[in-house]
């Protein structure tokens, strides 16, 4: 995406100690709107808001409610499971590195902080989420084209001397509920229509034609 293109994400830094959120938010806010939690339980009421993050900082060591456990309670959430975590420690044991991964946690930054590593996680995992709301949208609007589709296999009210199809849950005393099957159809899926004439129709319509194709042929046997 080009970066004049593409909107400010917002970011969620969670940390209890001032000093960090302070030199994270100072580089980070030029790019991307920042919000700050002191505790666990404040990360969780904001990622839970009108207004969630797209992505949240999330320091390991708090009290109360620590790293692991917001992060836990974010993917059991099905309001916030797809926000990234980014975790930010001074832990560097590869046994925390582990369980951070397995709560779903999709990086870690190590402290002290390098703000072009910060920045180019924190790209990546934005453009990830992107990526897969993106995909989300293009399944939204295929299942719903599916759903279209699928309607004309269910039970249509159809005059039995006009033919025009009755409109789904419409009036059938009204005669504006009642259309012709291609209108019909067009409503229902992306259909178009090419008109010609069956054999049939075409020898009541044009019976002289015919006659005279049947002409030529007995003349010619």
């Amino acid at each position: 995406m080009n970066k004049n293109d593409e909107k400010k994400y917002h970011v969620l830094i969670v940390d209890d100690m001032p000093i960090n959120l302070q030199v994270l938010s100072g580089f980070l806010k030029t790019d991307y709107h920042v919000r700050i939690a002191t505790s666990g339980k404040k990360a969780l009421e904001i990622a839970a808001s009108e207004n969630p993050p797209d992505l949240v900082l999330l320091d390991i060591m708090m009290p109360e409610t620590d790293g692991f456990e917001v992060c836990r309670r974010l993917k059991n959430n099905a309001a916030t499971k797809d926000i990234p975590v980014i975790f930010i420690t001074a832990k560097a044991e590869p046994e925390d590195e582990t369980l951070g991964l397995e709560l779903g946690a999709a990086d870690y930054i190590s402290k002290p902080f390098h703000p072009g590593i910060v920045k180019a996680r924190i790209k990546t995992q934005l453009a990830l989420k992107h990526s897969n709301d993106s995909l989300k949208q293009i399944n939204k609007e295929l299942q719903q084209a599916l759903n279209e589709i699928r309607t004309l296999r269910g039970f249509l009210s159809i005059c039995s001397h006009c033919k025009k199809i009755r409109k789904t849950d419409a009036d059938p005393e009204n005669q504006n509920s009642w259309v012709r099957l291609e209108e019909y159809i067009r409503e229902h899926t992306h259909a178009e229509f090419s008109h010609g004439l069956c054999p049939t129709c075409a020898q009541k319509l044009y019976p002289e034609f015919f006659k005279e194709i049947k002409g030529d042929l007995d003349y010619k046997d």
